[in-house]
């Protein structure tokens, strides 16, 4: 069977984190393919609303080949056998796939894309713990064992995701919310009293680039890596392989800006953080406005209009504490600012 191949980028598209309220996949698969149809991006939707196991660490770790976890009252640890708190969270993931090729199959056009989101080796690292209690991310030798267990299961996941999505092109986003705190040393000991020492920031290149490469061996078409905006490594990212980065613009500094401008110009995909929903409350920003935030640092760094065509416009944040009605408007809300840089983008 020939391997799905990219599109070119042809026009600002939008697309959203993965995080998604409440409990029913059916429906969530429903409103996000819906308000997502070509040439945006729809994703297949955590629904961390159901409990252990549903929750990004634990969908990840249910990945995992050849280590298992369960959770203990500390947080997810890793352990000799399959516990059934992981074995929840594979049904869980078996599932959403099979409901996926449902939905899909359902569907007159179904959109040519899709999204899979897991998290980054060195983030599972911090979150997971071993059998003394301690986080992974201690160890060398778990770091990179993880990193390679990840590797294998990730290729293993997209494959499953293929056969559900037959013929889409299947983009991954990488999650490492943890990666300034694991490359600072900021995180805590499980005593509270001390901090893990920090991460080389080479291991954490290699880390990503083997996770990278096995995705690409499955047939990705395009990964991204996601991190928050406060010390964030796009240089690390970039010389992983990434072909993009994906980042909230609320706090970007002009020096981040120039640093992913020239990643822009160097062909990689910018994925603009560019809806603030951290408020679930609040109201939504009005469309120009959020394409302004957008244009006006754009411009200001001498990034031509057509260049636009390349970037995806996401929330800032997950959408898991918002109402499904809330979600749905933030995805209606991002394809309409998708709709007015594009606007810009053809003059």
């Amino acid at each position: 069977m020939a391997t799905p191949q990219a599109a070119g980028p042809e026009e600002v598209t939008a697309t959203a984190l993965g995080t998604w309220p409440g409990e029913d996949p059916v429906e969530a698969a429903r409103i996000i393919r819906g308000e997502l149809g070509s040439p945006h991006l729809p994703f297949l939707a955590e629904l961390p609303d159901r409990g252990v196991g549903s929750d990004a660490l634990g969908r990840s770790a249910s990945l995992l080949v050849d280590l298992s976890v369960d959770v203990q009252p500390y947080g997810w640890r890793i352990v000799d056998r399959p516990g059934k708190d992981f074995r929840r969270a594979r049904s869980a993931l078996s599932t959403d796939i099979n409901i996926l090729a449902d939905v899909i199959g359902a569907e007159d056009t179904p959109a040519q894309d899709i999204k899979i989101q897991l998290c980054g080796p060195l983030s599972l690292a911090a979150g997971l713990h071993l059998h003394n209690g301690e986080r992974a991310l201690i160890d060398h030798g778990a770091r990179r064992d993880l990193a390679a267990s990840l590797a294998a299961g990730a290729g293993s996941y997209l494959s499953r995701v293929a056969s559900a999505a037959p013929g889409a092109r299947i983009v991954v986003q990488i999650d490492e919310p943890e990666i300034a705190s694991v490359l600072a040393g900021t995180i805590p000991t499980s005593s509270g009293y001390r901090t893990l020492r920090s991460v080389p920031g080479r291991e954490a290149t290699d880390s990503w680039q083997l996770v990278i490469d096995a995705l690409r061996a499955a047939g990705a078409v395009e990964v991204v890596i996601r991190v928050p905006e406060v010390e964030a490594p796009f240089d690390r990212i970039l010389a992983a392989g990434a072909d993009g980065i994906a980042v909230p613009l609320r706090g970007l500094t002009s020096r981040q800006w120039e640093q992913l401008a020239g990643a822009v110009e160097s062909g990689k995909r910018l994925w603009a953080g560019a809806l603030d929903v951290s408020n679930p409350a609040a109201a939504l920003p009005r469309v120009a406005d959020v394409v302004e935030t957008v244009w006006r640092p754009w411009r200001q760094l001498g990034l031509t209009a057509p260049a636009l065509s390349g970037l995806r416009v996401t929330p800032s944040d997950g959408l898991a504490r918002h109402s499904p009605s809330s979600a749905t408007a933030v995805l209606t809300r991002l394809t309409q600012v998708a709709d007015g840089l594009n606007q810009l983008a053809l003059g």
